[in-house]
């Protein structure tokens, strides 16, 4: 016979938690313990408990309690006035309620506070119905599934019972929606709830008969009975495997017996249920005893522990990590890596290992992290790239007095800004956001902190030497060579070539005056240079940009006759005359005696520097590359 156990079953973690809220408090106070109702719908687990000083009281119980008595709210939370009568009593309260349900009693307080009329879609005899009521001074509307909605507020909130089936919270929804009203509705089914009770009805279409765990009083446990009985005729609701009737197990008609368990069945029942089942009957389990005794499990900040997770919600993952509370791994603690999804990343069921950052928070769960095991396990990864000298990536996150501040996994590692290029970086916020590779210079462990120095111009100079072994074999004198331009001084260019830096003196810019490089170069810019002297030796490259232009002196006796009048731009003065512009790397000389009819005493007495003015050649040497101008000859005046 096969025994299938269907994929969402037994414990939910609300439950779950409340039992080992239960169990932690029998062990700080070592006296009677008291849980209003009992703490879980399960007689074997109560009987348990009660071994262990438990005991469950009703709520007319809470005349008879004495001061300083422990009294356990359960999962299905209380009302406000049970709180209030509580903690008139001076009653020591530990509040186990679920957090699923306690976001009820906020919402249904706060709305009915800002007077809208409740509506509460659930079981109006139910425990956690009865609480919900109660943060609405017990005026709210209870309805099973709308039918017996007669006279609806226009303004009303709606919520649901934690358990309830999906479909009744439609059928309500559908029923209230009709008209004009102020609806607020929150679905407030625990997604746990929905999913169990999908696989069960998905699993008991499949089987000859089906099998339900849970308590007789368990209102979870009840519906899948009805879910699972819809679609199999053969359903029996059972509380342990001793209630499981030899007959289904003899039944040589039924091939294929399903199992599902309500949320306040604990793994050993369900598991002792499957081996009767099952042909393994010489199997042992201990469950019962490891779930009663969690409680003994030494929990210590900064443990390293696995875990199992058992519920998902947009403020965390919720684990069983074999102790008296459960964990909680906040989202903010799950990962370092940007736009990580926790959904993305894990599922109900998985294990993982994670490291104890809080032995209790305020809702009294255990605060794990994946981080500080993401962060440490980035540590022992930096410090063995230090030790083998082996280049990380990092992104630079921010600029900083000195240098640029970089992560590797979470972990800050700091870059000085004369690490950063092979040469001075004026801006260094340029950098920022980028990804870069880094070599691990200073690694230093001291006391509690560590000092993290990366570089990046080590590897920079590795690279460029790496180019510049190749690069220097390929250069010789007189080629033409292309390269970027990196940087500009007052006395020339910068240029990368192939790795190699070439100097492009400001001389070698063009035939013409050039003040300073960026007249004409720009920093990123590809250009062709010609290579004037290559010095292996002293690694030294000499390059030019005239030399790739044509030489304007060239036919200049044809460009430029003697006898005619040309315009040019007076650039530069000196004591004997003023020389004109004629073209860029031709400049002409008007002597002082030919610059006017008049004495002058100096060239600037007439002319502006960049006046244009008409002159007349009137001698022209090319091997000197002079020629000689009279302004006067063409001035009547």
């Amino acid at each position: 016979m096969e025994v299938v156990l269907a994929g969402k079953a037994g414990f939910c973690f609300g439950v779950e938690r409340a039992v080992n809220e239960a169990l932690q408090a029998a062990v700080r106070y070592n006296k009677k313990i008291y849980t209003l109702g009992p703490i879980i719908h399960n007689r074997d687990v109560v009987e348990k408990l009660k071994e262990k000083n438990i005991f469950p009281i009703n709520m007319e119980d809470i005349e008879n309690l004495k001061p300083a008595d422990v009294v356990i709210i359960r999962s299905h939370g209380v009302g406000e006035k049970v709180y209030d009568s509580l903690k008139n009593k001076e009653i020591e309260i530990i509040d186990a309620t679920c957090p699923f349900v306690t976001n009820i009693h906020i919402k249904v307080n706060k709305y009915f506070n800002q007077g809208y009329g409740i509506i509460i879609v659930g079981d109006k005899d139910h425990p956690e119905v009865m609480g919900i009521n109660g943060w609405c001074q017990n005026t709210a509307i209870i309805t099973k599934d709308g039918e017996d909605l007669t006279e609806i507020p226009d303004r009303i909130c709606i919520v649901a019972q934690t358990t309830e089936k999906k479909d009744n919270w439609d059928k309500v929804l559908a029923k209230v929606s009709c008209g004009e009203r102020d609806i607020l509705s929150f679905n407030t089914i625990c997604t746990a709830t929905s999913e169990r009770q999908k696989a069960a009805s998905d699993l008991s279409k499949k089987v000859d008969a089906m099998v339900v765990l849970g308590g007789k009083d368990s209102s979870n446990s009840k519906k899948l009975y009805k879910i699972c009985s819809e679609n199999c005729k053969n359903t029996i609701f059972v509380e342990n495997s001793g209630e499981i009737p030899d007959e289904i197990i003899k039944d040589n008609r039924i091939n294929k017996i399903g199992v599902t368990a309500g949320a306040s069945t604990p793994e050993w029942i369900i598991k002792e249920a499957i081996t009767k089942m099952s042909d393994e009957k010489d199997l042992e389990f201990n469950e019962q005893l490891e779930f009663m005794e969690k409680f003994d499990r030494r929990i210590a900040v900064g443990s390293v522990i696995s875990g199992k997770i058992i519920s998902i919600n947009e403020k965390g993952a919720y684990l069983n990590i074999g102790y008296k509370a459960d964990g909680l791994l906040p989202v903010e603690e799950v990962t370092l890596e940007p736009n990580e999804k926790l959904s993305d990343l894990f599922k109900e069921g998985d294990f993982i290992e994670v490291k104890v950052i809080s032995r209790k928070n305020e809702d009294g769960y255990v605060v794990l992290s994946k981080v500080e095991l993401e962060r440490q396990e980035a540590y022992n990864q930096i410090k063995e790239a230090f030790e083998k000298k082996e280049p990380i990536k990092v992104t630079i996150k921010e600029a900083v007095n000195g240098g640029v501040i970089s992560s590797f996994r979470g972990v800050r590692i700091f870059v000085p800004a004369s690490h950063i290029e092979l040469y001075h970086v004026e801006n260094l916020n340029e950098y920022v956001g980028k990804t870069v590779e880094v070599q691990i210079i200073e690694f230093k462990e001291v006391k509690r902190n560590t000092k993290i120095v990366a570089s990046r111009r080590s590897l920079l100079q590795k690279e460029r030497e790496k180019s510049e072994e190749g690069t220097w074999e390929k250069l010789e004198e007189g080629q033409t060579v292309k390269g970027e331009v990196k940087r500009m001084t007052p006395f020339g260019a910068f240029i990368d070539v192939d790795g190699v830096d070439g100097l492009l003196h400001v001389s070698e810019l063009s035939y013409g005056r050039i003040d300073k490089p960026s007249d004409i170069l720009k920093i990123g810019e590809v250009i062709e240079v010609y290579v004037l002297n290559v010095d292996r030796e002293n690694k030294k490259l000499s390059l030019s940009l005239k030399k790739l232009i044509e030489d304007p002196w060239k036919n200049a006796s044809e460009k430029y006759p003697v006898d005619s009048v040309v315009l040019g731009k007076v650039v530069r003065f000196a004591d004997f005359g003023a020389f004109i512009e004629l073209e860029p790397g031709v400049d002409a000389l008007a002597h002082i005696s030919q610059i006017s009819h008049k004495r002058i005493n100096k060239p600037g007495d007439v002319l502006e520097i960049g006046q244009m003015v008409k002159a007349k050649i009137i001698d022209v040497n090319i091997e000197t590359k002079k020629i000689g101008l009279s302004i006067k000859e063409v001035n009547d005046l």
